[in-house]
């Protein structure tokens, strides 16, 4: 018996895998962005215009079997160069040391159109785990007749916990930059 039930449960994952295809992000309809608090007033928000992504998709259940991406961080773009600039040195990113940024997905819950992805978030070389909402997961066919994919990721870290500490404190109290980073990644994928 317990033969025949373990045969039974590899078939069930293996046809779970077989369900599964791979997409590819759509560049011209993907965001990769994220927003933070400056001088306790306002919300700074930026991109990352460079990054890829490895995906495993059950479209049938709506399931995400694997996720992966990387992100180049001298992509990074706040629309201002300046800040650019100090946000790629040594005070935030290192960009020259730690190029890339990366997300691996350990495990996903799936709840309806929603579900709930965690995974390790790797900057500056230091692995730390995050969850991120799955929101507006949407699957349609397009003009060509290929499978898309889109949906929002939504989060939050602590900065230091990355190893991201410059700051400065502001005369009237408060400091000029948040610890928390809110992440808002929007994206579209097309089967390979």
């Amino acid at each position: 018996m317990k033969f025949i039930t373990k045969i039974t449960s590899a078939l069930i994952l293996s046809f779970g895998l077989a369900n599964a295809c791979s997409y590819t992000i759509d560049n011209s309809h993907t965001n990769v962005g994220f927003s933070v608090k400056h001088m306790m007033i306002t919300n700074v928000k930026g991109e990352f215009k460079t990054y890829d992504a490895k995906i495993d998709f059950d479209l049938a259940t709506k399931n995400f079997k694997s996720f992966s991406a990387n992100v180049d961080i001298a992509s990074i773009d706040t629309g201002i160069e300046k800040r650019d600039a100090h946000l790629k040195s040594e005070d935030f990113f290192a960009s020259e040391k730690f190029p890339k940024m990366t997300f691996v997905m350990k495990s996903y819950e799936v709840d309806g159109d929603e579900g709930k992805m965690k995974g390790d978030l790797t900057i500056r070389g230091i692995t730390k785990p995050v969850v991120l909402e799955v929101e507006d997961l949407s699957t349609i066919k397009d003009f060509d007749g290929n499978n898309r994919i889109g949906f929002t990721l939504k989060g939050k870290i602590n900065r230091m916990d990355y190893d991201l500490k410059w700051n400065k404190v502001l005369e009237t109290g408060g400091v000029a930059v948040a610890e928390e980073v809110k992440i808002i990644v929007d994206v579209e994928a097309v089967e390979k």
